[in-house]
């Protein structure tokens, strides 16, 4: 019944999976269908992954549908861009859902019949009272809410006055359609929730049709409901919503009962995913944009060089529980290392330049060496790198003097070159403010591949790239968004780290100018890289590299 479950890690112990288990076994149900409810209002995140997963293979292990439903019910949020990257995000992850998008704007003729049979069951009501009095009147967990004025209007008043709402006879916040509860509920959603608001705005779907449009809490299970949904999922933010849904599903004529199971939100810690406050750092420069790599979006992730494997094997290792926790960021950085580990190509590239000088070799010299392109996959191929006069290391792979725990060129001692051969740092030259501008070495010939025979120690194995042939490189090099593991409150913004990207101008090896985006790369000692699909290589050769992740356990020097 179920297929691969030993397969796919996401099924062990998920509490959802298995009542569905149950459901078809004990025969409640004998087609799964679930959904997948976007609101347009922003890009997709980390967060929506764990539940695209959950809905989509849902229904894939039980041969039945997973619908994209595209929650549209405020036109005011409406962007067609977001329409559009949603779209491609779910395809990018590799799912397909049930025949054609639907829309919560598709119900609207169904939606405002429903609430025409709360108000001819003296089950809703116009309220006239000001946004302001209705939250007033509503109360707080302490205090008990009073009834509106409005309240106990007759059915025949209420039909009027929402035929006046939907005729655009009120001015946009003047009116609203409530439905008649409790106002004493120990439930604050309970207490007549606003089932219908006016505005004055066009729909992307339905153009200038309505002025009236249904609240989310009222579109959202009708929607589950005309669509036959069997098992409407949601995070736990939405647990207390569940009586209101069961209220409405209740008092209106329906066939279908779509049953709601929470499930924890998917908190990682360093970032954030609200769409608000995504949109406060777009507005205010902190990020570029909805794809910026610092972002947890999909897109944001995508263009930093996450995989759709790394970020689904992530939602498989995160499993779908009730208890709420902030994932570690190290656990979604180790699922795209452990899927590049195979892939990536190994090469060499210098971040931040020292020049070294080799006294024993001639001006001219340049000396061609192969190297493999995967140290345990031949099949990758080999390239080429150059050995010359002068080549760049890093500037933090040479100190003048340095105590035994520094694995690194000193002056005086010897170091290998990756791939290549020992070197004897011996003098160096500095400027007039005694800065280092370059180190001047001796290598030894025989060495190349191999250990000195003479029973030499050599402290350790830089990386380096020839100063003669190379490419000249830029690196975006990104790190965490916040300082702060939490940072969910009010005051988010303090914890900017305003080191969050660092641009850094180098070096990769001459074979990099037939880079290109879509391959992933691995920077020796640096850690894995992709070229970046928003920068395009220009005429003076200069390539864009994003850091994707560091290598584990490396500390790194920005």
């Amino acid at each position: 019944m179920l297929k691969n479950i030993n397969r796919i890690k996401f099924y062990k112990n998920n509490f959802i999976f298995k009542i569905v288990n149950n459901d078809i076994i004990s025969g409640k149900h004998n087609v799964i269908r679930t959904r997948f409810p976007p609101e347009p209002n922003g890009y997709l995140h980390i967060g929506h992954a764990k539940s695209i997963c959950l809905n989509f293979l849902l229904a894939k292990n039980y041969n039945g549908f997973c619908n994209l439903r595209i929650d549209d019910s405020n036109p005011t949020k409406i962007k067609k861009k977001y329409i559009s990257s949603i779209k491609r995000d779910i395809k990018w992850l590799g799912f397909c859902w049930h025949g054609k998008i639907k829309y919560s704007s598709d119900y609207f003729d169904q939606i405002y019949h429903y609430a025409l049979e709360l108000i001819d069951k003296g089950l809703a009501y116009v309220d006239r009272m000001s946004k302001i009095d209705i939250k007033k009147f509503r109360g707080t967990l302490k205090c008990l809410g009073k009834d509106s004025p409005y309240r106990n209007q007759s059915i025949k008043e209420n039909k009027y006055l929402f035929l006046k709402m939907k005729e655009g006879e009120f001015p946009e916040g003047s009116a609203c359609l409530r439905a008649k509860i409790n106002m004493k509920s120990s439930s604050v959603i309970m207490r007549d929730p606003i089932l219908y608001r006016i505005k004055f705005a066009y729909h992307n779907q339905t153009g200038n049709k309505w002025c009236i449009y249904p609240m989310y809490d009222f579109t959202h299970c009708i929607s589950d409901a005309l669509e036959g949904i069997t098992h409407s999922l949601c995070t736990l933010e939405f647990q207390e919503n569940r009586e209101l849904y069961n209220w409405i599903l209740d008092n209106i004529t329906t066939n279908f009962r779509p049953k709601q199971y929470e499930f924890s939100r998917l908190n990682l810690q360093y970032t954030i995913t609200s769409k608000r406050k995504i949109n406060t750092l777009i507005t205010k420069g902190i990020v570029q944009n909805w794809d910026d790599p610092r972002l947890p979006t999909l897109s944001g992730l995508r263009r930093l060089g996450y995989t759709a494997k790394s970020i689904k094997e992530f939602c498989y290792r995160i499993g779908v529980t009730k208890q709420s926790n902030n994932i570690e960021i190290s656990t979604l950085e180790s699922c795209i290392r452990e899927d590049l580990e195979n892939k990536a190509i190994r090469t060499m590239a210098v971040i931040n330049p020292l020049l070294i000088i080799i006294e024993n070799l001639p001006e001219k010299h340049e000396e061609i060496i192969t190297v493999l392109n995967h140290p345990k996959k031949l099949y990758m191929g080999t390239h080429e790198i150059i050995f010359s006069k002068k080549i760049y290391i890093d500037y933090s792979d040479f100190r003048e003097i340095a105590d035994n725990n520094y694995k690194r060129l000193v002056l005086g001692k010897e170091i290998r070159l990756r791939n290549s051969y020992i070197i004897k740092a011996n003098f160096v030259h500095k400027d007039k403010d005694g800065n280092i501008i370059s180190v001047f070495c001796t290598y030894d010939p025989n060495t190349l591949h191999r250990n000195p025979k003479d029973g030499r120690k050599i402290s350790g194995v830089i990386h380096w790239v020839s100063a003669i042939k190379n490419i000249k490189a830029k690196f975006y090099l990104y790190n965490k968004l916040f300082n702060y593991k939490n940072p969910s409150g009010k005051n988010f913004l303090y914890y900017i780290n305003n080191n969050s990207l660092i641009i850094s101008r180098g070096f990769v090896e001459l074979w990099m100018i037939n880079a290109k985006c879509g391959e992933y790369y691995q920077f020796e000692r640096e850690g894995y890289f992709c070229m970046d699909n928003n920068y395009i290589k220009n005429t003076s050769n200069n390539l864009s590299f994003n850091r994707i992740a560091k290598l584990k356990n490396n500390k790194y020097r920005f």
